[in-house]
């Protein structure tokens, strides 16, 4: 596909491209540092506009049934289906992925999400009776999405799907630094039956768009999905008119490996959870937790296995890892390795230089810090990229204490033997803890404590966030 195939000639609002008034956004591949496309960059009049078109398909869109929404998120699904391989070319385009985790799981967790959706259509409690009331559970009204660069589907979709079944309508809007995902799920939308104004896509920048629709007073819920900072900038601005808003934020997962643990597979399957996208995720383990007598075990473990991630062309598949998303996110990242250096960490494997052979793009080297003070900007502040911070600990209740010890409480992991993972697992304060490795599972709550937000996503606790309820005495 050429550069110029990707090109985003307007924003899609009301059901057909509207043309951008403000110039243009340039999409640039991480990779080459070549400009692969551009999007309009969105005011707060494509924003109002886009609100109008929403506010007056709801209505139609509300009365439907929830089985009748259900069967077009099935069509949307399918339709996915059918352009996955354009949705991986253009997501490793925009953002880096690698193309074999393109193809896999920037693909594979999107359409997973539609499914489960669609699923929660014929079972959930949509009313029920408690008493002499009958509560009803309808949509909150035109809701407002506005999504990251690191998994740029499955985002999307994460918000839009269950914000449809509910029987909303929405106005979104992705990041322009990975936005080209985002017209073609509009285009498959509208071919599976969305009606024009019930999805519509404006594109630009946080600083307009985003703040436009975070204040807009005839849009009754924000969804947000990136950076506590953004987030509370977000909450803020919100707060005006007292709309809904659910956050899923930063994370600093703690992966505590136990004493009783298989060791291989945990270190394996951690650095695997730290590594994974680059680092580029919310939801990652980004800190080890070890017992202090079997460090040294943990480091040869950990060290031998980063040498399988190969770092490259994002479009080889021997790739595991590509560029960080952007230049400006490479140097943030570099200087994270460069702090832990100062700092005193010991760096038993890559560093703050460019990856051998990779003079030029946003490339970073997966790095691993050992003896790492808990305490430290390192194992305390979102870094987003394929560093492993190594934390030897005492005893049980000092690695509790260093898990729950950041601003975050996302997601953490737990090895060792079953029962006492578990035990271990419910003293951690985050929203998702997975024990030896547990799959995910769609119908289950994401989401976090403390700064990494609040509100859930997924099954029908996902669904309940897009819902209003109303309680009818008789």
């Amino acid at each position: 596909m050429t550069p110029s195939a990707y090109t985003v000639t307007g924003h899609w609002i009301g059901g057909e491209t509207v043309a951008g008034s403000a110039g243009t956004l340039p999409v640039v591949n991480p990779a080459t540092g070549e400009v692969v496309a551009k999007t309009p960059a969105g005011t707060a009049a494509d924003v109002d506009r886009a609100v109008v078109a929403a506010r007056a398909a709801f209505p139609a869109w509300a009365a439907t049934t929830p089985r009748h929404r259900a069967d077009v998120l099935r069509r949307l699904g399918a339709g996915l289906g059918v352009r996955q391989e354009e949705i991986a070319q253009a997501i490793t385009a925009e953002m880096g992925s690698p193309i074999g985790m393109s193809r896999t799981a920037q693909v594979a967790f999107p359409a997973a999400v539609v499914e489960s959706v669609v699923a929660l259509a014929d079972d959930f409690a949509w009313t029920e009776e408690v008493g002499n009331s009958l509560i009803v559970r309808e949509p909150i009204g035109v809701v407002g999405a506005i999504t990251p660069w690191n998994f740029p589907l499955q985002q999307i979709v994460s918000k839009v799907a269950p914000a449809l079944l509910a029987g909303n309508t929405i106005v979104f809007k992705p990041s322009e630094n990975a936005p080209l995902t985002a017209r073609i799920l509009a285009e498959v939308a509208a071919d599976a039956g969305v009606p024009a104004g019930v999805l519509n896509v404006v594109y630009g920048t946080g600083a307009v768009v985003g703040e436009a629709i975070s204040a807009h007073p005839d849009i009754d819920m924000i969804s947000f999905t990136g950076s506590t900072r953004a987030g509370k900038r977000i909450g803020a601005v919100a707060a005006e008119t007292v709309k809904r808003v659910a956050l899923e934020l930063g994370g600093k997962g703690a992966n505590i490996i136990l004493d009783d643990a298989d060791l291989p597979e945990a270190v394996t399957r951690g650095l695997m959870m730290a590594f994974s996208n680059g680092g580029q995720v919310c939801g990652a383990w980004p800190r080890m937790l070890v017992p202090a007598s079997r460090q040294d075990e943990v480091v040869a473990l950990a060290v031998e296995a980063a040498g399988q991630y190969t770092v490259g062309d994002p479009t080889d598949e021997a790739t595991r890892i590509g560029p960080m998303a952007s230049e400006a996110h490479r140097k943030k990242v570099v200087g994270y390795i460069d702090r832990g250096i100062a700092d005193g960490a010991r760096l038993v494997f890559g560093g703050p230089d460019r990856p051998a052979g990779l003079a030029t793009g946003a490339y970073v080297q997966p790095t691993i810090f050992a003896d790492v003070d808990p305490t430290s900007a390192i194992a305390q502040e979102e870094i987003f990229g394929p560093v492993l911070t190594i934390i030897p600990y005492g005893d049980e209740d000092e690695a509790v204490a260093i898990a729950n010890g950041t601003p975050y409480g996302l997601t953490s992991g737990v090895f060792g033997e079953p029962e006492h993972a578990l035990t271990v697992a419910r003293r951690l304060r985050v929203g998702q803890v997975d024990v030896n490795a547990g799959h995910w599972n769609p119908f289950a709550p994401f989401g976090g404590y403390k700064q990494s937000g609040n509100g859930r996503e997924f099954g029908r606790f996902g669904l309940e966030e897009f819902l209003e309820t109303t309680s009818i005495q008789r």
